[in-house]
């Protein structure tokens, strides 16, 4: 072969293997798992599935999934969204690695989740924020997440200690209770919301006196020798500071001792229906609660619409944790409709100040402090004899507005 032939020859050659590679890499790239074009978003959530606050974790992935079961019908972006789940225990160290193992393993779009709110703050600051993956709380109440500890990586799609603890405060002063005790689980949740209902309560009613505390660890299974001793002080009214994992004891335990016939009680979420209905019938009545969702309440053909489709797939109504997560999943969804991309940036672009229709009406997610604006729901337990169970009565409602602390409060508690 003469040098012309062989230098067209090597020249050819090389065309054809640079071809061919250019060929492989974009079939690779077409077919990879983690390709933008052919994979589907990916949710990991890390919540309770196991001990007392499984009801709750339980509830929230139902409500999830229900959710999901509507959005996939259409798709986000040609897409479908998924989910894989760890179970925390109720634990924050198991919260932090499952939640490093859903990012860095699994390679999730977003974080969902959690009961503890400890676990959801320790989530948010050394996954969410040092990962750049965006976090969304659906239960965790601690108004921090979103106040003081919040960043461009976390959202709240419920409610917080801060919403709760003012409308607990805006409830109790137009009471005419003077001498308080208050009592609740020892972590970050129960302190969060004692100290919200406590600051709004002094604010509008200076003259009232707190005469004590009496804390225990959450799920503590005998409350009454606390009780015993919070009577022995004669308050005129006590605050329960309790979470998912004490809610239903503290309820038995103010049922056992005929607490509510001898001191005004209240207790944000005690008129929850995932809280009342394993005490059937033997539910205290007259205890003061607030929410922000009841399956009974508000009364409008979206909740109705979202209570039959939940009833009909799990057999029972949801709680609001199952509410939380529905919305959860609409926000996602809304969102990366509207960023148009599944770039993690775009779509907390997006999320800030989305909106959404829900049971309740239209929400928001405030852009400020990503926190959704929620009604908060005042009510009195009482007895229902069409459900054999204790619903929340006399319902009053604040808008979210009212209960919620403005941007300019936010941006303070933050140093900004």
């Amino acid at each position: 072969m003469d040098k012309k032939k062989t230098i067209q020859y090597k020249r050819n050659l090389f065309i054809s293997i640079f071809t061919i590679l250019g060929c492989l890499i974009t079939l690779a790239l077409i077919l990879a798992p983690g390709n933008a074009l052919a994979r589907n978003i990916k949710v990991g959530i890390i919540d309770c599935y196991s001990g007392p606050a499984a009801v709750f974790g339980q509830d929230a992935l139902n409500g999830f999934k229900l959710a999901l079961k509507e959005i996939n019908k259409e798709g986000v972006l040609g897409k479908k969204i998924e989910f894989a789940t760890r179970d925390t225990k109720f634990k924050v160290d198991i919260a932090l690695n499952m939640a490093k193992e859903l990012v860095l393993r699994e390679n999730v779009d977003i974080l969902v989740g959690t009961i503890n709110s400890g676990a959801a703050l320790a989530v948010s600051e050394a996954v969410a924020k040092r990962e750049k993956v965006p976090f969304i709380v659906w239960i965790s109440k601690s108004e921090n997440i979103t106040g003081k500890k919040g960043h461009r990586y976390v959202f709240s799609a419920g409610e917080n200690t801060a919403m709760a603890g003012k409308s607990g405060g805006v409830a109790l002063s137009n009471k005419p209770y003077i001498k308080y005790w208050i009592a609740g689980d020892d972590y970050e949740y129960g302190h969060a919301i004692a100290d919200a209902a406590w600051r709004n309560l002094k604010a509008r009613k200076p003259e009232v006196q707190l005469l004590g505390k009496s804390w225990w660890k959450p799920g503590e299974p005998d409350l009454i020798p606390y009780i015993t001793s919070m009577l022995a002080a004669k308050p005129d009214a006590v605050i329960f500071a309790t979470g998912g994992r004490s809610m239903t004891n503290v309820m038995k335990a103010i049922k056992a001792t005929g607490m509510v016939d001898k001191v005004a009680i209240y207790v944000h979420t005690g008129t929850d229906h995932a809280v009342l209905k394993p005490l059937g019938k033997e539910a205290p009545e007259g205890v003061m609660g607030t929410m922000d969702y009841h399956f009974y309440y508000p009364e409008l053909a979206a909740n109705k619409r979202f209570v039959n489709a939940f009833n009909a797939e799990y057999g029972n109504p949801p709680g609001f944790p199952a509410f939380h997560a529905y919305i959860t999943a609409h926000f996602i969804a809304e969102a990366y409709r509207k960023a148009g991309s599944l770039d993690t940036e775009k779509f907390i672009d997006a999320l800030e100040g989305s909106k959404i229709n829900s049971p309740v009406g239209r929400i928001e997610m405030r852009a400020c402090d990503h926190q959704a604006i929620l009604p908060m729901y005042l009510g009195v337990t009482k007895i229902s004899p069409e459900l054999g169970v204790a619903v929340s009565s006399d319902i009053y409602t604040l808008r979210g507005a009212e209960v919620m602390p403005s941007c300019k409060e936010i941006m303070e508690v933050r140093g900004q």
